[in-house]
């Protein structure tokens, strides 16, 4: 098991990686237009959410999954960390966790793993063609592998995305990144 759980932190950081390049090289930071595509889903509270809720303010992105072994609760809660350190600095910046196993992530399930961590992320899920027509608007690779015990995992992009006011894309902090940098790419989107 532990072989696994490397390997799917190796191919994550690959994963991230590619991200970060496939963004720089379709020019979408200095594009002027919003990143992503137009989505409707639902909150942890049940409520409609779309791409509006990242205009504004200052955002912070996550996709994962409920189940995740490790990378999903290890960046929840490092993402409390940044935020606890950061302060008033960083009071404007609004922060989502979006599932991509919406299968299993109702409302409930995702509003108590979040809210189980911290108060400043807010999950988002929803009917699963449009979560994954979502996630693939925002270049997130996610894939469903099948395990010999009949449960699954997801294997996905394990970065966290760092949107401007504008919804536009400016950062991303790769899973496992250097705490301090993480919080000054905060602090500087926190400018934006």
């Amino acid at each position: 098991m532990r072989a696994i759980i490397a390997g799917l932190v190796v191919v994550l950081a690959v994963v991230g990686a590619w991200l970060g390049y496939e963004i720089y090289r379709q020019g979408s930071g200095g594009s002027g237009e919003p990143y992503g595509v137009a989505f409707n889903l639902i909150d942890q509270d049940g409520e409609p959410i779309s791409e509006q809720a990242f205009r504004g303010h200052p955002t912070a992105i996550f996709f994962g999954f409920t189940h995740c072994p490790e990378i999903c609760p290890t960046t929840l809660y490092e993402m409390s960390t940044w935020f606890d350190t950061l302060g008033e600095d960083g009071k404007d910046i609004e922060a989502y966790f979006i599932t991509i196993d919406p299968e299993r992530d109702t409302p409930e399930i995702l509003g108590g793993y979040v809210s189980s961590v911290t108060d400043r992320v807010r999950g988002i899920t929803g009917d699963p063609d449009a979560v994954r027509e979502m996630a693939r608007g925002f270049n997130i690779y996610f894939k469903r592998i099948d395990m010999d015990d009949g449960d699954y995992t997801m294997d996905h992009t394990a970065s966290v995305i760092l949107l401007d006011s504008e919804g536009r894309f400016r950062k991303t902090i790769a899973f496992g990144e250097d705490t301090e940098t993480a919080i000054q790419k905060l602090r500087d989107l926190a400018e934006t």
